[in-house]
Formats: structure tokens, sequence, C-alpha cells
């Protein structure tokens, strides 16, 4: 695989769409041959203080970048907050005070970190350039796109069809979302899917004040912990990355199979043909601790899976079984004795008397209705191999329990 196959191969992972796809080679080329880094730039307003896994999935599209060499600018957009994004909005957002803004802007430096490499992020404000822009250079920059194209975005177009007020200060906020493509001189722009028209404001203005136009690169809204909404906080499904290690492993064990998969590719670079492969439950506890690791540490995200475990367990499988059998050499396979010792699935579950008869033991062990030591058996030719003085432990079904140990002794 030669080197410009290998940059695509990572920056397209988990991406939604690019705009356009040959023009991304042709950036690409040109940096390899010149050796210059592409300028990649992602923005993000701070109004809340706290980030959630939603948002990391443009932070790691960005870590992509930054280990394939190129500059990443993490924009916070502390002029555009003020004016609120009007995205999905079915009404006129209320505007944030600068101080307020600025606060959360200081949480949002320390938590990025945990992702990119500070040495190698450009962290930029946009209020750097906007603060200053004269009213001749806005009433410039309000030229170069026109009402009717605005209406065009589906918030705008729908609030002005049942004829909800939209203030004139919220189209600027596009605009100034592209200007500020304009004053990084960016290359290549990430963004979620619901960003798109900003996105495509830069590509149209940077085109307007004489640059080459961004590379647009949308990544899709994660889904939150219901496996349903977007990840969001007033929603209530989300996991913000200063949870406690417990809670942010809990939160990330409560979603589904599917789920974890696309959390997988979007907020991690392991193998997903692996992941496939590997049991669900044990995927899921090695992804919660992948995720606790870098944003709390190797040592905490390691007590947080035994402590995990250690519930699972004990919410799982009681104290106090249905059950308790203990078999001898006549109930196992064979008439020698032996160390090592087999009994078939079907008949230890009839022995234990918690099912009518063999026939319906094989029919549950089918329908994947019988776990041995937490692992889920399908087989009903499967054979349990016991120690002397194993225990085994069955569960059957949601609610029977039985322990079982094989005995040799008479």
């Amino acid at each position: 695989m030669n080197e410009l196959s290998r940059q695509l191969e990572l920056i397209l992972r988990g991406v939604v769409e690019v705009i356009q796809r040959a023009e991304l080679e042709s950036k690409l080329t040109r940096s390899l041959k010149e050796n210059r880094p592409l300028r990649v730039k992602a923005g993000f307003d701070p109004t809340a203080p706290d980030l959630h896994l939603g948002h990391t999935v443009l932070i790691h599209k960005l870590k992509h970048f930054q280990e394939l060499g190129h500059q990443v600018i993490f924009l916070i957009g502390d002029f555009t907050g003020m004016i609120g994004d009007p995205t999905g909005q079915s009404e006129t957002r209320v505007a944030l005070s600068k101080e307020k803004v600025l606060e959360n802007a200081k949480t949002y430096e320390r938590q990025i970190f945990k992702i990119l490499d500070p040495a190698k992020t450009l962290v930029e404000f946009n209020s750097r350039w906007m603060s200053t822009m004269t009213a001749e250079a806005l009433i410039h920059l309000s030229a170069q796109y026109s009402v009717a194209r605005m209406l065009e975005r589906d918030d705008f177009h729908t609030r002005y069809h049942e004829q909800k007020p939209i203030s004139i200060h919220e189209f600027m906020y596009p605009l100034v979302q592209g200007y500020d493509s304009v004053a990084l001189k960016s290359d290549i722009e990430v963004g979620g899917t619901d960003q798109k028209f900003n996105l495509l404001v830069g590509r149209d203005l940077q085109r307007g004040y004489g640059q080459e136009a961004q590379v647009v690169i949308t990544m899709p809204l994660l889904e939150g912990t219901d496996g349903v909404r977007k990840m969001s906080k007033s929603f209530g499904n989300y996991i913000a990355l200063e949870d406690t290690p417990n809670d942010m492993f809990g939160k990330l064990m409560s979603i589904s199979d599917t789920l974890m998969l696309r959390y997988y590719e979007l907020l991690t670079t392991e193998d997903l043909a692996g992941v496939n492969a590997a049991h669900p439950m044990e995927a899921k506890q090695a992804l919660a601790q992948l995720i606790v690791t870098r944003y709390h540490g190797n040592e905490a995200a390691k007590q947080a899976r035994a402590g995990f475990q250690q519930k699972f367990s004990e919410r799982e499988f009681p104290s106090e079984p249905d059950v308790l059998l203990t078999l001898r050499v006549g109930d196992m396979i064979g008439i020698d004795f032996r160390e090592d010792s087999d009994i078939r699935l079907p008949d230890l579950l009839e022995k234990t008397k918690l099912v009518p008869s063999k026939s319906e033991a094989r029919r549950l062990i089918i329908q994947g209705g019988i776990e041995v030591d937490d692992k889920k058996e399908s087989d009903p030719n499967k054979l349990i191999t016991f120690k002397v003085n194993q225990r085994r432990r069955l569960k059957i079904g949601r609610r029977k329990f039985a322990i079982v140990e094989f005995r040799p002794e008479t």
C-alpha cells in the first residue's frame, strides 16, 4: 500500500461524505510531493462546559490527520458562540454572554488534549479576527451570500414557511463560520452532517476571497446510550469526558452490541474485523476500558472494569442458586476414572432437574438459553469438562441457576 492509499484509508474511516473526493486526493498528493502538511480545521462553539463522546467523533478525525503529519487546527468559536448556531433550531437561540463562552472555552482546552497532541495542535479563537473586523469588512462579507441562498437551509426554510421569526444575526452565523476558513486558509474542514451547509459556505467564501476551496468532510452524529437519538446532554443519553471512571465504564457497557461497533469505528482505530470476531461481552468491556484509559488513565480503567465485572457477576448469578448438584464418576462419560471427565450438556441439565426432560434441554441449548460459566452454549452435543472438585455455574433461561461440582469419591 502506497502512502496516498494509507492516508486515504485512515481519513475515510467512518466518514459520511467528502466534497470532493478528487480534490482530497489532489491535495494529499501535492502535500506528499511538496512535504507540506495540510491545514485541517474543525470548529467547536463553547456553549456548554463539558464535552461528551459525541463531540469527540470530530476530534478523533483530527487525531487521524495529526497522526498522518498534517497541521490540526482546533477552532474555539468564542465569537460564533455568542451568536448561537441556528442549525436544527425551531426558534432563535438565546445568545450566551461573552463571560460564559470564555469560561466554557477554558474547559475545552483541558479536555481535547486527552486525544490530541498539544505540541502539534494549533488552538485558535475566532474572536481574534472577528472582533477586529470593521463595519466595511462585515458588509463586504455579508454581500457574499444572498437571502435566497440562506433560506435554502432546512431550518431557516421551515421557520420561514411556518412564519416563525428569524433574526438577521442568525444569517451571520454560517457567514462567520465560513469566514473562519478564509482567515485560517484551511485546506480541509471536518464537521458533523448537520453542519454541511455551513461547511459549504466556507468553500464558497474561500473562492470569493481568492483562495482554493477547502475539502469538506462530514462525520456522522454519534447516537447516545439509547441507540436512537444523537448524543446530547438535553436527552440524558450522553457520556461526558469528565464522567467518573465507573460511570463512564458503566454507561459504555449499557449500549447495544450494534452501537458498540459504531463506537469502535468512530472513536478508535481498532481493527474492526478483530472486534467482530470477539465475543460481544469481551469486545464491549475492551472498548469501555480503552475509552476510560484515554480519559482517566490505565489504573482507573482497570479498577472500573474489575468493579463492573464484580457487580455484573453478582447481578447475573445469585449467591444462592436454585440447585447445588454433585456429580460422581458414574455420571460422567466413560468407565475409567480420569482426572478430567466429561458430561454432555443435555445430560447435565437434566440432572439439575431444572428442565423437565433431555429433549427440552436440547431445545433450550439450540435457542441460546443456556450459559456455562457466563458463556452461552448453543451446541446440543457439547461436552462439559470437569476437573476434580471443580465447580461450574449454569444459567438456565433467565431465572434458573445451578452450581455443579464433580467429586469422584463415593
